[in-house]
């Protein structure tokens, strides 16, 4: 599996539009079979930052992922809404509840 951290600086007057914007590309994002989970994190002590938790399931499933619709209308209406652009890190998974990791 792949985990993709995305972090976003998002505008004080855009917070909630940013949160509704992303809950509605996350509920699709989760519909997508190359994807395990979508998490939408926002930091306790400076709301403007959010990290986006993407766990895919192949290393193409990102690239299949940002060929969506649901994507594409995300990626649109968000952009005036951050405050720097976003970054993104990517991390292969060692080890988590759905692996069959043995010692």
């Amino acid at each position: 599996m792949l985990t993709v951290n995305v972090q976003v600086r998002v505008k004080k007057e855009f917070i909630n539009e940013f949160i509704t914007e992303t809950i509605k590309n996350a509920k699709e994002s989760n519909k997508e079979s190359g994807i395990k989970r979508f998490d939408i994190i926002q930091d306790i002590n400076d709301p403007q930052n959010f990290l986006l938790v993407e766990v895919y399931t192949t290393e193409d499933a990102p690239a299949k992922h940002k060929e969506t619709a649901h994507y594409e209308t995300w990626r649109d209406s968000v952009a005036k809404m951050m405050e720097i652009p976003r970054t993104s890190i990517k991390y292969s998974s060692v080890y988590t509840k759905d692996t069959n990791y043995e010692l």
